[in-house]
């Protein structure tokens, strides 16, 4: 599936995600890799409530069908996730770092979206999957838009199974729609969480979201 943008007036969306795994017979394009990211679906922003119609995949769940994928059992058993955890300054950093090679200026981090990217982080942890929807079917400029964020620019990188900071940005770096999201010229703000649950099958679960308010 081709990554797209959708722009509405003064709202622009630019969705993205990615997960590590080995070579298995799922993913938005049916073809995966330890180094593949898969692309995500598209948004009107303004319109993100309207969803009328949607074929509920389970009764608590909102997400609608097709927009998530999950992990085969033992998928990611021999990945040592040991002394996985997330350094929010040092992704920062290391974000910052990339966009300065690109004569970009540097993002700050923002409680807001940092809300943001948690509570997604936490939503695919519970239900053990990658999806840019919410399990209340929420998409991405819903969530920036409750924590108070008044965003005139949203992005969403999300990835499943890597193991540390530098492999999920190396992840997003080598796809062209994640690599746009990170690279965003008039982006000034960042929030990043990861959870990490041994019960699941991705086991991690990064969210990186960017802003610029209004």
């Amino acid at each position: 599936m081709h990554r797209t943008i959708t722009a509405l007036m003064l709202a622009l969306l630019l969705p993205g995600c990615s997960y590590s795994l080995p070579p298995l017979p799922f993913g938005l394009n049916n073809s995966s890799s330890s180094a593949s990211p898969m692309a995500g679906p598209t948004w009107q922003t303004t319109t993100g409530s309207q969803r009328s119609g949607t074929e509920l995949a389970r009764l608590d769940d909102k997400a609608p069908q097709g927009s998530y994928e999950t992990a085969s059992r033992g998928a990611l058993a021999d990945r040592d996730f040991s002394t996985t955890r997330l350094d929010i300054e040092r992704a920062r950093d290391l974000i910052n770092a990339y966009r300065k090679q690109k004569g970009l200026k540097p993002l700050k981090v923002n409680v807001e979206l940092t809300n943001a990217a948690k509570n997604h982080s936490k939503d695919l942890a519970r239900w053990d999957r990658i999806s840019h929807f919410g399990s209340d079917g929420s998409n991405p400029m819903d969530r920036v838009k409750r924590t108070g964020y008044n965003a005139r620019l949203a992005a969403e990188n999300v990835g499943t199974g890597q193991t540390s900071i530098e492999e999920v940005l190396k992840s997003w770096q080598q796809s062209p729609g994640h690599n746009k999201n990170l690279l965003l010229p008039d982006a000034q703000h960042l929030g990043i969480a990861l959870v990490h649950d041994t019960k699941t099958e991705f086991k991690t679960f990064w969210t990186l979201v960017v802003g610029t308010p209004m």
